[in-house]
């Protein structure tokens, strides 16, 4: 019965590994009501202790995958002064006419799930789970003693391309890191990166000719990072640039850069509804234009902290993204991309490798798919520091090392994700104001994302699953909460 009821156990931990936290429940019920076993049995009885919350957690995760359609089939997109878009979805047979309540051009239902089938959930290059990587092409380059802000010049992005392909052990994505100055042309760059680093790499084509976009056509370790909507309407001057990468047919990174409560609502459930909405919409349009190009969901939710700059030293910044992740991993299944690991210090000090150090750390601790920024990155994205680079590529090998020895029968960790059924209604209201900031919701939620991390701090408190790090990662939620 012993050797039956761990067996048992173990499947339980796959099932919860596949987000089947209700099957599993069933299994760890059994082997309660009939294994004798002391040893099963607690692990077990700790695992009911969080199986109820993923279970609430994951019906949270749907409502947001389905209100997310919703908002595309009843608010809509404000595509009416963008004729490309407009054009291509009438033809299409996409828009709702029907529709006399939608505030935008709504979506018909049918056709949005026709083209989420088209979308492939496999991605060939995929370089697993929890994979952290470089970019976030800041605009400036940290040069150790200088304070002059500048972007990268050819002779550096080689020095940069060179010591990524030195740490490949360690780097999923090589991301665009930095802009270039006119010494180099990012097609340049682009091929830099092809030179040294044999993994996945990103890089934007906007700017790019059309011989030069089409360098990443048929290529699987290449994605072509690219955006078309934000606050519900497109950006006028990415809707050429968009349609020509779908075009071409380059593997697709759709990259939707909100901020609670200033270009979205400001409750997380309704945050992250929009933004799943947003980058499902450019699916839409890249599937219309070329049926089955490859798409990578790369919401990457963003907060703001109390002065209103971007706080990416906040675990309410790695939180959010961690939830944007099981959306994709629970509930949709699209390859995925997230933030993280960066911090908004804009200078290279023991507390910049901290925040990215605890940010990484967390987002592996619930599991992620790819996260771009994770090393190098300073000043919210503002700046990438060679220096800073090398050391998070250090930290990240340790930290590595100690997750590697943890004990495979944990299981999944709740975030305990706050629910808002007032998510869709938000929206809406936001949408009608013409901004988040003048919605009653966005006010009515202004310590949400507070009264989250208090939460998962509690739990932490009670619960260790990681004793090695749990003091530094309570750390950061105590510092940010």
């Amino acid at each position: 019965m012993s050797r039956q009821a761990f067996e048992a156990f173990k499947k339980g931990i796959a099932l919860e590994k596949e987000a089947q936290f209700k099957k599993a429940k069933a299994l760890y019920e059994d082997i309660l009501r009939y294994a004798d076993d002391e040893a099963v049995l607690e692990k077990t009885r700790r695992r009911m202790e969080d199986i109820d919350d993923l279970i609430a957690e994951k019906a949270i995760y749907r409502r947001i995958d389905e209100n997310a359609k919703r908002v595309l089939t009843e608010i809509g997109v404000n595509i009416a002064g963008s004729p490309s878009l407009l054009a291509l979805l009438m033809e299409a047979d996409a828009v709702n006419f029907d529709n006399e309540t939608a505030l935008f051009i709504p979506l018909k239902r049918e056709y949005i799930d026709h083209c989420l089938e088209r979308t492939p959930r496999k991605m060939a290059g995929d370089p697993g789970e929890n994979t952290f990587g470089i970019g976030a092409t800041s605009p400036f380059l940290k040069r150790a003693g200088e304070d002059e802000l500048r972007q990268a010049n050819r002779e550096e992005y080689k020095k940069i391309a060179s010591a990524v392909g030195e740490q490949q052990d360690v780097v999923g994505i090589f991301s665009l890191p930095v802009a270039c100055d006119m010494s180099i042309s990012l097609f340049e760059v682009a091929q830099l990166m092809e030179k040294n680093f044999p993994g996945l790499k990103m890089i934007t084509t906007n700017t790019m000719s059309d011989d030069e976009a089409a360098f990443l056509k048929g290529k699987d370790q290449w994605l072509d990072g690219t955006s078309l909507i934000t606050s519900l309407g497109p950006m006028d001057n990415m809707v050429e640039p968009f349609l020509r990468s779908a075009r071409i047919g380059n593997n697709l990174l759709l990259i939707d850069q909100s901020i609670a409560g200033v270009s979205a609502p400001g409750s997380p459930e309704a945050f992250l509804t929009q933004v799943h909405a947003q980058v499902i919409f450019m699916m839409v349009i890249a599937q219309t234009v070329n049926p089955g190009i490859a798409c990578v969901h790369c919401g990457i939710p963003s907060v703001v902290g109390a002065d209103g700059a971007l706080a990416y030293s906040s675990p309410q910044q790695t939180l959010i993204n961690a939830a944007m992740a099981r959306i994709n991993s629970w509930i949709a299944h699209f390859p995925s991309a997230q933030t993280g690991g960066s911090t908004s210090l804009s200078e290279v000090t023991p507390q910049a490798f901290l925040d990215s150090e605890l940010s990484r750390n967390t987002l592996r601790k619930y599991g992620v798919h790819i996260v771009r920024h994770a090393m190098g990155a300073l000043g919210s994205l503002n700046f990438f520091s060679l220096d800073k680079f090398l050391e998070d590529c250090d930290r990240e090998r340790h930290s590595r090392r100690i997750f590697e020895a943890m004990p495979r029968d944990i299981g999944v960790i709740p975030t305990y994700f706050p629910g808002d059924d007032q998510a869709l209604e938000g929206i809406r209201e936001a949408a009608e104001k013409g901004n988040p900031k003048n919605a009653d919701h966005t006010l009515k939620n202004a310590g949400s994302f507070i009264h989250w991390m208090a939460r998962i701090r509690d739990a932490a408190q009670k619960k260790q699953y990681f004793p090695e790090l749990n003091d530094i990662v309570l750390e950061a939620i105590n510092s940010g909460g």
